[in-house]
């Protein structure tokens, strides 16, 4: 067996022994992935990670985790050549193919398009390598990295057996087609099938898509939110246990988006001013918003808790928090100070395979989404209730206590006053009789 005494020197040593078994760099960071599944499974559980009889049950918790066949056939191939590698053998070529079927970036392959058994030459490959640096070279989300590379990935499957430079924008036309008419995709998603085709035939293959104006481009219909009562918030709150009732308090109390509350730091929160600032919202746009007097004892309470678990994970010798845009790089130990740590922490350290780190994640939205839709089971709302009514409710109920509308657009970070408008549909409005002024 290899005696590999670290993290960093296993990274070194799988690597390279993808490459030496024909497995394209593009997959490299997947097989990382399941890998580290599989040892974090396996200290989890106390299996032994060298023992094969190991394997299976890893398999059977992955289809426990909704995983598909694909990503369950992908993740034991990794763990096979993990054993081989550690046995210092040879992969087996017979049991499993190289072409691995198409790898999402986070949440496996995509089904729904009636594409998903068919795979892509590693000229698609290196096309969604370059939509991810484009996508980071302006600094957009993570969460439209994942949006915009699902449809590229579902777009390659349509269109082969071409290759990307063979595209033209007459496959767009005939894909976005296919959506409206064949699959009878949503409108939401039509939209963002046409935005994400938009950019990569753009930015990715460097051609306009010409004319469009005959492809199907759905209408956007009247949307009104789901609201919840001031008391169906206390109830579903209340259900709620901690952090996650404190996270759904300063969610509704500021009016933020999930992914808004989780990313909150320390220094955000300004307890002399009474204000929130969110950094990086949707659009990458920053705000201030008030804080709730209701919550500032609670949050000062949770702010030292906080400061608790920073100072265990200074005394275990973590190598700090998440950073945006790797400014710990500039910064070297800036992701070690307090004024950098998640007001809401993940309960453990992530373990980064890549580089033997331990950092520290912020809570997952997973995880408050399960406690929020446990909480509104238990309440019993007869709505659909979604983390996300938290901020609707928020807006409504400053429409109803009169507040005025460009006030609402500006704490909620809408850019135009028309998204903010739709609350205005989720309120009860007093319609007095018509009567000529003449009359008065």
């Amino acid at each position: 067996m290899l005696n590999l005494s670290n993290q960093a020197a296993l990274v070194i040593s799988y690597t390279d022994f993808l490459a030496r078994n024909n497995i394209a760099k593009s997959y490299e960071s997947f097989y990382l992935k399941w890998l580290r599944f599989y040892l974090d499974f396996c200290q989890k559980y106390s299996h032994k990670s060298e023992d094969p009889l190991s394997l299976p049950k890893f398999i059977e918790k992955l289809k426990t985790k909704n995983q598909s066949d694909t990503n369950c056939h992908q993740a034991e191939h990794a763990v096979s050549l993990y054993y081989n590698l550690i046995n210092g053998q040879a992969a087996n070529p017979e049991k499993f193919e190289h072409n691995v079927k198409i790898i999402g970036p986070q949440s496996g392959p995509v089904s729904g398009d009636g594409q998903k058994d068919r795979t892509v030459s590693h000229d698609w490959d290196r096309a969604f390598i370059s939509l991810k640096q484009e996508i980071e070279l302006r600094h957009y989300s993570k969460n439209t990295f994942q949006t915009y590379i699902i449809w590229a990935r579902k777009f390659a499957r349509f269109s082969l057996p071409k290759k990307p430079e063979e595209i033209t924008d007459d496959e767009m036309r005939k894909y976005l087609t296919y959506l409206t008419n064949g699959l009878k995709v949503s409108a939401s998603s039509q939209r963002q099938a046409f935005n994400a085709l938009l950019f990569f035939f753009r930015h990715v293959l460097k051609m306009e898509p010409g004319d469009l104006s005959n492809t199907p481009r759905p209408k956007r219909r009247p949307y009104i939110p789901s609201i919840l009562s001031k008391d169906e918030i206390k109830t579903l709150i209340g259900l709620m246990r901690y952090p996650f009732n404190l996270m759904a308090k300063v969610m509704y109390g500021c009016g933020l988006r999930l992914s808004e509350c989780t990313n909150i730091r320390v220094q955000d929160i300004n307890f002399d001013t009474k204000m929130l600032t969110v950094h990086r919202g949707k659009g990458g746009k920053d705000r201030a918003i008030p804080l709730p007097d209701a919550i500032i004892s609670e949050l000062n309470s949770h702010l030292n808790r906080v400061k608790n678990l920073h100072g265990l994970d200074l005394k275990s010798g973590f190598d700090g928090v998440f950073m945006p845009e790797s400014f710990d790089k500039k910064a070297k130990y800036a992701g070690q100070e307090f004024n950098w740590y998640w007001l809401f922490p993940a309960k453990s350290l992530t373990d980064i395979l890549e580089t033997g780190e331990k950092r520290r994640y912020h809570q997952h939205d997973t995880n408050f989404q399960k406690a929020f839709k446990e909480a509104s089971r238990k309440a019993q709302i007869p709505k659909r209730v979604t983390p996300h009514i938290l901020r609707h409710s928020f807006a409504t109920h400053l429409l109803q206590a009169g507040y005025d509308i460009r006030q609402i657009q500006e704490l909620l970070g809408h850019s135009d006053v028309r998204t903010t408008m739709i609350y205005t549909h989720t309120i009860k409005r007093e319609v007095k009789e018509i009567k000529s002024p003449l009359d008065w």
